[in-house]
């Protein structure tokens, strides 16, 4: 018997189909080191990420996690599943909410609902694909929730297996 090689990637267009949710694992603990220096690269001096005595004089009493390390981490956690080498471009983000607060030391979980998949009208063998991020801390309390609309490739030739069964007609 012959060795196979396997290479991971993401999703092929014919791939997604509208309704599916995919559950990313594992979670990540947010640390401290992650805020101030997601904070500090992005230039976001906002006291509330990084001044421990004035966060502690606010509504949550605790410094909170940069939402956008958040944002940035829920699309991250979903690309070796979904996107990996098979997306084309990130079209865009949008309805992006974040309901409850996250903090150094809670585990952000992230799941993804595939909420439309069409192929595109002016780019041949390409697709667009719109999912639902939601992360969850640790409890199961959504934290923040963001749709994105990607530019997906399809399938080559003989590449995804039964190609046309997971998009919606």
């Amino acid at each position: 018997m012959g060795r196979v090689e396997i290479e991971q990637r993401g999703l092929w267009f014919e791939e997604f189909t509208v309704g599916d949710v995919y559950a990313h694992r594992p979670g990540r603990t947010a640390t401290e080191s992650d805020n101030v220096l997601f904070s500090a690269l992005t230039m976001n001096t906002q006291a509330l990420h990084l001044d421990a005595a004035f966060a502690a004089t606010q509504p949550f009493g605790q410094r909170l996690m940069n939402s956008l390390w958040t944002l940035s981490t829920m699309i991250g956690a979903s690309v070796s599943q979904l996107t990996q080498g098979t997306l084309v471009a990130q079209l865009g983000l949008t309805d992006i909410r974040f309901p409850a607060p996250l903090f150094h030391g809670d585990t952000l979980t992230v799941q993804t609902e595939i909420t439309g998949a069409r192929l595109s009208a002016s780019r041949p063998g390409q697709g667009i694909v719109t999912m639902q991020h939601t992360g969850r801390n640790q409890h199961g309390e959504v934290v923040a929730v963001a749709t994105r609309t990607a530019l997906m490739w399809c399938a080559p030739s003989g590449d995804a297996a039964e190609v046309g069964e997971g998009v919606p007609a």
